[in-house]
């Protein structure tokens, strides 16, 4: 493990101020250190990218899955069912996607389940009713 000691730079003395009054630089502790293959750097611009792919994938979902819902004429409880479990399995097409290598993409797992699932209900929502209304009522 290596160590990491500060150095500080000396300003020069302004009259009217006194050596005493300044502060003295203080060495770092012994016991902070800083491991190098603990060190994991994402890149803000793949980040970024990846979760707009993703948003993305679950837009389309969401209106490709209202479109069935409203062509199927599942109403209520079932619609909202329906959108569940079309999220869920989307979500693990994304993890088989990512494989077992999903870290190298994505910070935490946590976002290719839950990023954007709240989201998407408003055009699944849309779709669902639309297409529901343009089969099922006219």
């Amino acid at each position: 493990m290596a160590t990491t000691t500060i150095a500080l730079k000396t300003r020069k003395s302004r009259p009217g101020h006194s050596e005493a009054d300044k502060p003295k630089p203080q060495p770092v502790p012994k016991d902070i250190t800083v491991d190098k293959q603990d060190a994991v750097a994402y890149s803000e611009i793949a980040v970024r990218n990846n979760a707009a792919i993703m948003d993305y994938c679950r837009t389309s979902m969401s209106a490709l899955g209202g479109a069935t819902a409203g062509i199927m004429g599942l109403t209520s409880l079932h619609g909202f069912i329906f959108y569940f479990i079309s999220a869920i399995l989307l979500s693990v097409m994304l993890m088989v996607k990512a494989g077992s290598r999903w870290n190298k993409y994505f910070v935490s797992r946590r976002v290719l389940f839950f990023s954007g699932l709240f989201g998407g209900l408003f055009t699944y929502i849309l779709f669902w009713t639309f297409l529901y209304g343009m089969v099922h009522v006219y």
